[in-house]
């Protein structure tokens, strides 16, 4: 009886605590806008080191991330020890990280960048670390030690993790995070499960939209959720093309500061086209989704590197509205194209993606969206401007995107 209305009252007090998270949200400058950077994840899984993100940091330079607008440095799973310490306090693994978490964040600081870690909202990390579920306050307050500014926050958790909701569990995070007197982005990583488009804005500066992404551009087998609106929204793969799909029933809850993530970056860790590429980068960007690259950086290829580094296709994600592109399906063919538009600051922008893996010629006429009259029209992979700024009449290739910026 007693642990129950311990229980009890613990969601009460986290349910009544999210309006003055909230409050605490709207007066941060985190996440005015999609935050940019690297993850270990993707290219790493648990194996991320000091050497790995030291290299990391150099590269942000030399190739021109950081000049881009790429900022956070994010370590995934792995960095911690499998153990707390003797008094439950998180730590560092000593042999990947033998300096430890606070001596790596000055290194961060001191190359102009910001320093991110992965933690999870019950009582293990996927990777088997220790979970933060009862160690909320301690945790938060480790990290703002520390000099941490991101938090990547998990949702495979183990028994507690499925016992209660992940309102419950991620605000309780949230909250620790507000009280820990130093501003961390919060990145919520809930997979998409039970809807979080419909509360996640309550909580996180951003969070996850669906399962997992992976390194398929169009074909997969383990998700089998392929609409937003899914009974099965656990930890499930999903294709480039299939988490663009689930955003034509949620872009429209994307808010300001509070951003819907649609998973990290493929570009460069993956066996994609350029034009395929380009569609990943250009939707993810357009959609208003963080830009978080997932490759080994000392593998990008030169394509690669000049997709993510697109200044034309960032500016479309970093647009002072913050308003994301929206599925226009009067102007869409089902299965073979699809147009997607939205407002940006002096007019609007419009996607025209080719689905199929084979070249398709299409008409599309700006004026018919409804966002006003077109007086010139650039396509911004290109950078070339159109001599007919009403309509575009051509032949895109196999799974191309073509992004035009139209000024009104």
């Amino acid at each position: 009886m007693g642990r129950n209305y311990q229980l009890f009252s613990f969601r009460l007090a986290i349910l009544a605590i999210l309006p003055f998270v909230r409050s605490v949200l709207g007066g941060s400058s985190l996440a005015q806008k999609p935050q940019m950077g690297w993850n270990s994840w993707n290219a790493f899984k648990a194996t991320v080191n000091y050497t790995i993100v030291q290299d990391v940091m150099e590269r942000f330079d030399t190739l021109g991330l950081k000049e881009a607008g790429y900022e956070y440095v994010l370590l995934d799973d792995g960095w911690a020890s499998y153990n707390r310490t003797s008094d439950g306090y998180l730590q560092a693994n000593a042999t990947s990280f033998p300096k430890g978490i606070e001596a790596l964040a000055e290194e961060v600081h001191a190359k102009g960048l910001k320093l991110g870690l992965y933690g999870d909202s019950g009582h293990y990390t996927c990777a088997w670390r220790p979970g933060s579920w009862g160690y909320e306050e301690r945790d938060a307050q480790t990290f703002a030690g520390w000099g941490v500014d991101y938090l990547k926050y998990d949702n495979c958790g183990g028994f507690q993790s499925m016992t209660e909701a992940p309102q419950i569990r991620f605000g309780a995070m949230k909250n620790a995070l507000a009280l820990s007197g130093r501003d961390i982005f919060y990145s919520v990583c809930g997979w998409g499960y039970q809807f979080p488009w419909h509360w996640g804005g309550d909580i996180g500066h951003s969070y996850r939209m669906s399962g997992d992404i992976t390194t398929s551009f169009t074909n997969e087998t383990e998700c089998q959720c392929k609409t937003a609106y899914c009974l099965n929204t656990g930890y499930a793969g999903c294709s480039v093309l299939t988490i663009i799909n689930k955003m034509k029933e949620i872009s429209k809850y994307q808010t300001q500061g509070h951003w819907l993530d649609m998973d990290m970056l493929e570009v460069g860790n993956a066996n994609f086209t350029l034009y395929q590429q380009q569609t990943h980068f250009a939707f993810w960007a357009a959609l208003k989704s963080p830009l978080i690259i997932g490759a080994d950086l000392s593998k990008l290829s030169n394509d690669s590197l000049a997709v993510l580094t697109n200044k034309a296709i960032i500016s479309i994600n970093q647009d002072a509205l913050g308003e994301p592109v929206m599925y226009k399906e009067a102007h869409s063919k089902e299965g073979l194209f699809q147009v997607w538009a939205g407002n940006v600051e002096g007019g609007y922008v419009v996607l025209l993606l080719n689905e199929k893996s084979y070249p398709q010629t299409v008409s599309l006429s700006f004026a018919s969206l409804g966002l006003g009259s077109p007086q010139k029209v650039v396509e911004l992979w290109s950078g070339k401007t159109l001599q007919d700024a009403n309509s575009f009449n051509g032949t895109l290739g196999s799974y191309q995107t073509l992004v035009f910026r139209v000024q009104t």
